[in-house]
Parts: C-alpha cells; structure tokens; sequence
C-alpha cells in the first residue's frame, strides 16, 4: 500500500491527482461506506453519503494539513456528512428527531441489504435509542474496532469523554436489551 504521505503529496499534484484518488477509493471506499451506513442505517442513502464525502475530500485536499490521519480527517467528512444529511432528510420530511429515528429503523428493517439477524436488528434498534455522540462512539469502538485516540482524533475531543459516551452507551444498550 502507498503510504499516506505520498499519497496525499500525489493527490494536492495535478497530475498524479486521478490516479491518487483512484487509489484513495479503493483503499477507503468500504471501511467508509460501512461507517456512514451505520450512521443513516440505509444502502442507498449510504451510498450517496460516501459519495458526497469522496467529493469533499477531493474538493478540499489542498487544504489537509497532516495535522491528523489522512482517514482520521476523512472519517470526520464522512460523519459530519452523515449527519447533515439525516438533519436535511428530516427537515425536508418536516419530521422530529424520534420520528426520523423511527422512519430510519423502518428502512433498515425492510433494507434488502440489511443482513443482519434478529439480535443485529435488535442491537440497531437499541442504537436508535442513543444521544448522537453516544451512537457514534459505539459503532467506531464496537464494529471498527477503533482506538480511542483514533477516535478522538477524529471527533475531535478528549479520550476521557469518548470512554464515558462508550462506558454510557453500553449500559444504555443492555438495559434496552434486557427490556426487549
């Protein structure tokens, strides 16, 4: 694999810009795709999500410092495009925040994609439940399996917070669990 640096010096070059980015997609394109859909729990909207985010990312390059990972900073595109699309999804259906909850468990239940079993489904049902940051946390430290640090970097605050907002979400979960 190119390393991060060269890769990002080849993507801000005009002229190894496609290929670079070519290799930026394969190389991210699925660990991407499978936190966006963990965030708007739906394949299609996932699949424009991930879009929008690849065309973030290339528009906005020049301006990536190094300061963090190359997929720290992507990560951070994605969730906050994520976010902002579920926020406009909801303002256009001029719906609350526990309906668009409800709408967006809904199309994961009848998702084609979705092929979770019967605890996955339950286990998303229990999600729904959480305050966004709490969510977040859990789905970056559970199912990508995340470091801390990653994730701070990422969602820009402190380790301290990131373990209590995992430490919480957990004991959300299982008293929802217990519930069901």
């Amino acid at each position: 694999m190119i390393a991060e640096e060269t890769l990002v010096n080849e993507l801000k070059d005009k002229k190894s810009q496609a290929k670079a980015f070519e290799v930026l997609v394969n190389t991210y394109k699925e660990r991407l795709y499978w936190h966006i859909r963990r965030i708007v729990m739906n394949h299609d909207d996932a699949d424009d999500v991930l879009q929008n985010t690849f065309i973030k990312v290339f528009r906005s390059i020049d301006g990536f410092k190094g300061d963090s990972k190359l997929y720290s900073w992507m990560y951070r595109i994605a969730t906050n495009e994520s976010l902002t699309f579920i926020k406009q999804k909801q303002r256009k259906a001029g719906i609350t925040d526990q309906e668009m909850k409800a709408q967006m468990l809904g199309s994961l239940e009848s998702d084609v994609y979705f092929d979770g079993d019967e605890i996955q489904l339950k286990l998303q049902k229990a999600l729904t439940t959480l305050p966004e940051k709490q969510k977040l946390v859990f789905n970056m430290k559970y199912f990508q399996e995340l470091k801390y640090d990653e994730i701070a970097e990422i969602l820009e605050t402190s380790v301290g917070g990131l373990k209590a907002s995992y430490h919480l979400a957990v004991k959300k979960i299982e008293a929802y669990l217990k519930e069901e």
